[in-house]
C-alpha cells in the first residue's frame, strides 16, 4: 500500500504493543524473524517453501516481477527470483505454494476497486537450488464472475491445487474459487462461494483442513469442508502490527506467521492452540512457558485495560486509514 498507511499502522501498533513483546531471534527456523533485505519495503505476501525448510517467499506489492526467498533462521535473503514470460506487474499482493511444487504470485491488487477488468496470477516452479536466478513463469488471466474488484489474498489448496482469492473491502468481501485447473490459453473465471471479513491475506493449513484469513486488526481461522468455509471460525490471537499485510502457516502446521509492510519488517509467530508441546530443553536452557514455542510470540491477551486501550486506538486508526484510502483514490 502506501507510506502514509504504513506510518499510520506502525503508530497504532506501537501504541498497542504489550510489554515484553520483543523476543531475541534464535537459530531455529519458523520462529519470529526480521526481514533484513533493504529491497523489501512492502512485504505484501508470505508463504512457506515446500522444497526448502525454514525458507519463506515474499515480495513487494509494486515492484519488478521478482520474489525473495528469506531464511527464517537469519532473516536474510538467500535467493532473488526474477520472473520472465510475464508482463509488468501492477500490484502484487499475495504468494502461495501449491501441491505441484510451484509458487503462485497474485498480481490481484486494485486500489481503485474495479479499475481493471482483469488481473493476473504468475506461476513458477520452486527452484531446486536457492540462488539469484531468472525463471520463466506462466501467466494466467483472471476475471471475477461478478465484476472487477480489489483483492490481496490468494490461497492454493495444499491437496486439490485449486486457487482461491479473497476480495478486500472494508464492509466485507467475498471468497472466490477458480477453475479446477488454471489455463494460460484463456480467461480463468473466479466465482464467489462465500463471504469473508476485511482481508489482507490468507493461507490454508498444510493439511488443507483450515483456512486462515487476516485483516489489519484481526484474524480468523475457519474450518474448511467440501470446498467451502464451515462455521464462523475462531480468533488465533493475531499480533498487533503496522500495515498488517501477510500471513502463512509453518510447514508443520503448528504455528502461524504474521507479517507486515515496512523496512526491516517483523514476522511474528503465533502457536496454534492444539500445537504439540516443544521438546524438553537441553542443559542450561530455560524451559518455555507451557503452550508456547521458543521464539514465538504469544497471542495478545484481553485484560480490561489493554482491551479498552486497544479499542480506542484501533477505532481511531480505522477512521484515519479509511480517510487516507479515500484520499489516495482521488489521486
Amino acid at each position: 500500500m502506501r507510506s502514509a498507511l504504513c506510518a499510520l499502522g506502525a503508530a497504532a501498533a506501537l501504541a498497542l504493543l504489550p510489554a515484553g513483546h520483543a523476543r531475541a531471534e534464535g537459530q531455529e527456523p519458523d520462529r519470529d524473524f526480521t526481514i533484513e533485505d533493504p529491497r523489501v519495503t512492502e512485504s505484501s505476501g508470505l508463504a512457506a517453501s515446500r522444497a526448502h525448510p525454514g525458507i519463506y517467499w515474499t515480495h513487494n506489492d509494486q515492484d519488478e516481477p521478482r520474489v525473495f526467498a528469506v531464511d527464517s533462521r537469519t532473516g536474510r535473503t538467500v535467493a532473488t527470483i526474477t520472473l520472465t514470460g510475464v508482463g509488468t506487474p501492477r500490484d502484487m499482493e499475495a504468494v502461495s505454494v501449491g501441491p505441484d511444487g510451484a509458487v503462485y504470485v497474485g498480481d490481484i491488487g486494485d486500489n481503485l476497486d474495479g479499475s481493471w477488468d482483469h488481473v493476473w496470477i504468475y506461476r513458477f516452479p520452486e527452484p531446486k537450488t536457492l540462488k539469484d536466478q531468472t525463471v520463466r513463469a506462466e501467466q494466467y488471466v483472471v476475471k471475477y464472475a461478478d465484476g472487477p474488484r480489489n483483492a490481496e489474498a490468494l490461497m492454493v489448496h495444499p491437496k486439490t491445487g485449486r486457487v482461491y482469492i479473497a476480495s478486500k473491502n472494508e464492509d466485507g468481501g467475498g471468497l472466490y474459487a477458480g477453475p479446477e485447473r488454471l489455463s494460460t490459453s484463456g480467461t480463468n473465471t473466479f466465482r464467489r462461494i462465500g463471504d469473508v471479513p476485511w482481508v489482507t491475506d490468507g493461507a490454508f493449513s498444510p493439511d488443507g483442513r483450515r483456512l486462515l484469513l487476516r485483516g489489519y486488526f484481526s484474524a480468523r481461522e475457519y474450518d474448511w469442508k467440501d470446498g467451502r468455509i464451515d462455521g464462523d471460525g475462531t480468533s488465533p490471537g493475531a499480533p498487533f502490527q503496522g500495515q498488517a499485510e501477510s500471513v502463512t502457516y509453518t510447514p508443520d502446521g503448528t504455528g502461524m506467521l504474521f507479517g507486515s509492510e515496512g523496512a526491516q519488517s517483523r514476522v511474528v509467530r503465533v502457536d496454534r492452540p492444539d500445537a504439540p508441546p516443544p521438546a524438553d530443553p537441553g542443559p542450561g536452557q530455560e524451559a518455555p512457558t507451557p503452550g508456547t514455542t521458543p521464539g514465538a510470540t504469544p497471542a495478545a491477551t484481553d485484560s480490561p485495560g489493554s482491551a479498552t486501550k486497544g479499542f480506542l486506538v484501533l477505532a481511531g486508526a480505522t477512521v484515519l486509514v479509511l480517510g487516507v484510502k479515500r484520499l489516495l483514490r482521488r489521486d
